[in-house]
C-alpha cells in the first residue's frame, strides 16, 4: 500500500487510534480517562445524523413504493426474521455457557451490594420508558406515517425531490463528520482501559473469551449461513463494514456507524425503503449480540453462585429475556437493568451477583455492539434480496 492510500485510509487510522488509546491507557491510565469526551462527543454529534437520516430514508423509500402493501409486508418479515435470530442467539448464550462453564471456579466473596442497587430499584424497563427514552422509534413510526401520506398525495413528487435533496446533503455532512471518527476512537478507547484496566479482564478472561468466541461463532456460522442462501458472502460483507466495524470497536456504540451503515447497504444494492424500515427497526429490535450476552451472563452468575437451575427456571428464564431484550437499546444502563429484572423474576440467583459484571461489562459491549450491527446489516440484505428489491450488480462492483 503507498504512503498517500494510507494516509487516505481510515481503517488504518482508526486502527491506529484504539492501538493509541490502548497504550495510553495502560501506561498513563488518568490521562486516558480524561480523553474520555473525546469519544462521547464524537457519539454524540453522530447521533444528531441518526434521526433525520431516519426520516428522509423512510419517507422517501416509501413514496417510490408502488405498493403500500410492500411497506407492511416487509415490515412484517422484518419482525418474524428478528424473532428467529435473537431466538437462536439465546439459544446459543445458554448453551454455550452450560458447556463451557465461565462461572465455575470464581471466587464470588467480597461482593458489594451498593455497586448494583440503582439497577435494582429500576424495576426493569416498561414499555412506556422504552418508546419514551428510544427517540428511534419514535422517528420511525412518525417518518412511516409521514410516507404513508404522502404516498397518497398529489405533491408526493415534488416532496420526494426536496427529500432526496436533502438526503444526499446529509450524508455529504455525514461523511465530514466520519473523518474525525479516528479521534472518537481513541477517546473511547482510552477511556475504557484507563478507568478500568487490562488487569479487571483477568478474574473473568474465561468468560469474556467466552462472549467473543461465541459472539464470532454466531456471526460466521449463523449469519454466514443466512447470507450464503441467497449466494452472499460473510467476509466480503464484513470486509465492505470493516472501517464502521473499526468505530463501533473503538467508540462500544453501534450507533457510532449506523447512519453510515445506512448509506452503505445502500450502496451495496440494498433498496431504500428496506433500509430505512429494517435497520431502525432492527437497531431496537434485533440484538443478537446482547440476547447472545445475557443469556450467558445469568447461567454464568448461576455457575458463580453453585445454583443448579431447573429445566423450568431455564425456560422462564429464556422467555423473560425474550420480552425483555428487546428494550436494551436506547435506554442508558438496560443492559444491567434487564439483568437485575430478569435476576429478580426468576429469584434464585442473588442480584448482587452483577457487581462481578461491573468491572467486564464495558469490555464486553464492544463484542454486543459489533454482533448487533452486523446482525442488522446481514438482515437488511436477507430481506431486500426476498423482497426482490436488491441490485446484484451494485453489490459485485463495491463488494
Amino acid at each position: 500500500m503507498q504512503l498517500k492510500s494510507i494516509q487516505k485510509n481510515l481503517t488504518v487510522w482508526v486502527l491506529l487510534a484504539i492501538a493509541l488509546g490502548i497504550l495510553l491507557g495502560h501506561f498513563y491510565p488518568d490521562t486516558a480517562v480524561a480523553m474520555q469526551p473525546l469519544g462521547k462527543y464524537f457519539i454524540e454529534v453522530v447521533k444528531l445524523f441518526i434521526n433525520p437520516i431516519i426520516v428522509v430514508t423512510i419517507v422517501s423509500g416509501i413514496c417510490g413504493m408502488d405498493s403500500l402493501k410492500r411497506v407492511g409486508r416487509i415490515g412484517g418479515k422484518a419482525i418474524l426474521y428478528f424473532e428467529v435470530i435473537t431466538t437462536i442467539a439465546l439459544l446459543i448464550g445458554v448453551g454455550v455457557a452450560y458447556l463451557i462453564q465461565p462461572g465455575s471456579g470464581i471466587i464470588a466473596s467480597g461482593i458489594n451490594p451498593s455497586a448494583v442497587s440503582a439497577y435494582q430499584k429500576s424495576g426493569g424497563i416498561s414499555m412506556l420508558t422504552f418508546f419514551r427514552e428510544n427517540s428511534t422509534i419514535q422517528f420511525l413510526i412518525l417518518s412511516i406515517l409521514i410516507g404513508l401520506i404522502l404516498n397518497r398525495s398529489r405533491y408526493k413528487i415534488t416532496v420526494l425531490e426536496k427529500v432526496q435533496w436533502t438526503a444526499g446533503y446529509l450524508f455529504k455532512a455525514l461523511g465530514l463528520v466520519m473523518k474525525f471518527s479516528p479521534i472518537g476512537a481513541f477517546g473511547g478507547m482510552a477511556y475504557t482501559i484507563g478507568k478500568y484496566g487490562l488487569a479487571a479482564l483477568l478474574p473473568l478472561g474465561k468468560l469474556m473469551l467466552c462472549v467473543y468466541i461465541t459472539m464470532f461463532l454466531f456471526i460466521i456460522l449463523i449469519l454466514g449461513a443466512v447470507l450464503r442462501y441467497y449466494q452472499v458472502s460473510i467476509w466480503k460483507f464484513l470486509r465492505f463494514l470493516r472501517d464502521e466495524l473499526l468505530i463501533v470497536l473503538g467508540t462500544s456504540s453501534s450507533e457510532a456507524a449506523l447512519p453510515s451503515l445506512m448509506n452503505k447497504l445502500e450502496k451495496m444494492g440494498c433498496d431504500r425503503s428496506v433500509v430505512g424500515l429494517v435497520v431502525p427497526t432492527g437497531y431496537s429490535f434485533n440484538l443478537d449480540g446482547t440476547s447472545i450476552y445475557l443469556s450467558m451472563a445469568i447461567i454464568f452468575l448461576a455457575q458463580v453462585f453453585q445454583v443448579d437451575l431447573t429445566f423450568g427456571q431455564v425456560a422462564t428464564i429464556f422467555g423473560v429475556l425474550m420480552v425483555t431484550s428487546k428494550g436494551a437499546a436506547g435506554v442508558t444502563g438496560s443492559g444491567f437493568i434487564i439483568l437485575a429484572s430478569t435476576l429478580s423474576a426468576v429469584k434464585v440467583i442473588p442480584v448482587e451477583g452483577l457487581a462481578l459484571l461491573l468491572g467486564v461489562d464495558r469490555f464486553m459491549s464492544e463484542a454486543r455492539a459489533i454482533t448487533n450491527f452486523i446482525g442488522n446489516g446481514v438482515a437488511t440484505v436477507f430481506l431486500s434480496i426476498n423482497e426482490g428489491l436488491f441490485s446484484r450488480e451494485k453489490m459485485d462492483n463495491v463488494l
